[in-house]
């Protein structure tokens, strides 16, 4: 068994050169990435009582973001202190992800590994899944590796897509065919999974949900904001019981 679809890695993989291109293909990660970074910070310091003043917010936390792509989470909370272990089944991105590190003086061990080949011994006290659940092939297998390489009472992350009407106009249509943010064909709509099947899964596995926002845009600002909207983008954030 396994959670590598080769068709969705080969779509990456075809842009993994764009990683860090913030006017490429990528540019919507870029503007994303804010208000990922804001909303996973602001869950970490209050999991795990952190006082905000830190320097080094992320120091002595292990950190496992999976499906790195380029490195774009990664880098900062490596930057932040946090001991980063970036994943990714394709070769290209890590590669990508691996030479931008040593150009920007991080330390990442970024590794070509789906989460059910990752055997380590000592495991994460934070899981980044952003943006990858719509792309595995095998989600609850996935979810199972995951709650085996997290420790008791660490923190997961997991933003993804919502499948309603409206993430089909916004998501696909919007996004891919009228605004050409993403390539057509990045998502299949049909992937997207509602926030109370995820949340079912989660259950599943043994993790309690401690906090759910939606993610929105705002073309007016240009730029994204957390919101009690989920019927496009959203972001989980559980605890291992």
């Amino acid at each position: 068994m396994t959670t590598i679809n080769k068709e969705e890695i080969q779509k990456f993989s075809n842009l993994a050169n764009e990683w860090w291109d913030v006017n490429g293909k990528f540019k919507p990660l870029h503007m994303f990435n804010p208000i990922r970074i804001e909303y996973i910070l602001g869950e970490i310091t209050r999991h795990f009582k952190i006082k905000k003043e830190k320097k080094f917010l992320l120091e002595n936390l292990k950190i496992l973001d999976i499906g790195c792509g380029g490195g774009l989470i990664s880098e900062p909370m490596s930057r932040l202190g946090g001991s980063v272990t970036g994943i990714d089944a394709s070769e290209k991105n890590i590669k990508v992800a691996y030479l931008h590190s040593k150009e920007s003086n991080l330390k990442i061990d970024y590794l070509h590994k789906s989460p059910e080949q990752l055997k380590e011994k000592e495991k994460f006290d934070i899981i980044l899944n952003l943006e990858i659940v719509e792309h595995v092939e095998n989600l609850d297998l996935y979810l199972k590796s995951c709650k085996d390489l997290l420790k008791n009472n660490g923190l997961m992350f997991t933003a993804t897509i919502n499948r309603t009407f409206t993430s089909y106009i916004k998501a696909i249509l919007g996004a891919e065919y009228i605004l050409r943010w993403l390539p057509i064909g990045t998502h299949d709509w049909n992937k997207f999974i509602k926030p109370e099947e995820l949340q079912k899964k989660l259950n599943n596995e043994n993790f309690t949900t401690s906090d759910i926002k939606g993610l929105e845009f705002n073309p007016i600002w240009n730029k994204w904001k957390k919101s009690n909207n989920l019927s496009v983008n959203y972001i989980i954030s559980s605890i291992k019981n």
